[in-house]
């Protein structure tokens, strides 16, 4: 569902005034797929249907619903994939936006670490705000945007040295 009911109902009422909404990153990782020593972990990534870019899955939290657990959900929806949480990466706001129909938003997003259930199970765009869902080497990624890539570069290092991982997204050194 590209746009959740409570934010068509909200919008009903304020128009493309700005909206402050939570959202989640899903970073999804698996181990490489091939027997090398210099394999890096691929990432899960869905072509966007509204502007062609390649990105983690990324949704809105429903209603009372944990980041976690959209998650979780946003993944099974966009690719068809069952995931587990496996580690929080940052919180931190993300906008404003403005969207192609004009609404505007700002996002508290949830950046999250996941894992495949199966990682062997084959994605695909399981909904209409995808056009395409894929496996990539970290190293080989046809992600463009320098936010994404910055937080599959921390899911990854979380993932091999989580005791000693700082998250960046919403933090600021004094």
């Amino acid at each position: 569902m590209p746009i959740p009911e409570f934010i068509i109902a909200t919008r009903e009422k304020i128009g493309t005034d700005l909206m402050w909404l939570p959202s989640v990153a899903a970073i999804v990782l698996r181990d490489a797929q091939t027997e090398s020593a210099w394999a890096v972990p691929e990432v899960l990534l869905v072509r966007r249907a509204d502007n062609g870019q390649w990105t983690p899955v990324t949704g809105i939290a429903e209603p009372g619903e944990e980041p976690h657990d959209a998650a979780v959900r946003e993944v099974l929806e966009e690719t068809g994939l069952a995931a587990r949480p496996a580690a929080l990466l940052g919180v931190g706001a993300v906008g404003p936006v403005t969207h192609a129909n004009g609404d505007r938003a700002s996002y508290m997003s949830v950046q999250l670490r996941l894992e495949a259930e199966d990682p062997a199970a084959v994605p695909v765009a399981a909904d209409d705000e995808n056009t395409e869902a894929g496996w990539f080497p970290i190293s080989q990624m046809p992600v463009q945007d320098p936010k994404w890539r910055l937080a599959i570069a921390d899911a990854a290092a979380q993932r091999r040295h989580p005791a000693s991982f700082e998250p960046r997204l919403g933090l600021k050194k004094r």
